[in-house]
């Protein structure tokens, strides 16, 4: 079982700010910019290429509108998107506004406490609520439960 399986279902604690029938996205611990998140399919896939078209389109249709909201909320300059998978074999998108090119390097991500990530949460899921998505906002900060 990876790690984001176990965050998924609530053995780790995580901040989710979209869940639906394939996919959460949750805070990653070492942002490389304020906002940025993690697109992870519910089922375990190791990686990009194992997954089906369908849960890819789904994945991408997800990040798409996380990076618009992400837009807004923290006044990026551009979207960021990454898929790496090196360091946990469970598929998961890397969704992050972008404010300089330096913002996409891995070497800038940086541990977060746990207010910052919180604040950081509170506002991307406020404003996807905003921007109409309200159904995906799981109830609470802390559960991938669907509504």
């Amino acid at each position: 079982m990876s790690v984001f399986t176990k965050i998924i279902d609530g053995e780790i604690p995580g901040r989710f700010v979209w869940a639906d029938e394939v996919c959460v996205a949750f805070a990653t611990i070492e942002p490389q910019s304020e906002g940025h998140v993690l697109v992870v399919p519910r089922a375990e896939v190791e990686s990009f290429t194992d997954a089906s078209e369908a849960v890819v389109a789904h994945l991408a249709v997800v990040a798409r509108r996380i990076a618009a909201t992400q837009l807004r909320v923290f006044d990026a300059v551009r979207p960021g998107i990454m898929v790496v998978g090196l360091d946990v074999p469970h598929l998961h998108v890397h969704v992050l506004p972008l404010h300089s090119a330096a913002d996409v390097a891995l070497s800038s991500a940086r541990a977060a406490t746990g207010a910052e990530l919180d604040a950081a949460m509170e506002r991307l899921r406020a404003g996807l609520v905003a921007d109409g998505w309200q159904a995906y906002v799981p109830p609470a900060l802390g559960s991938a439960a669907l509504r």
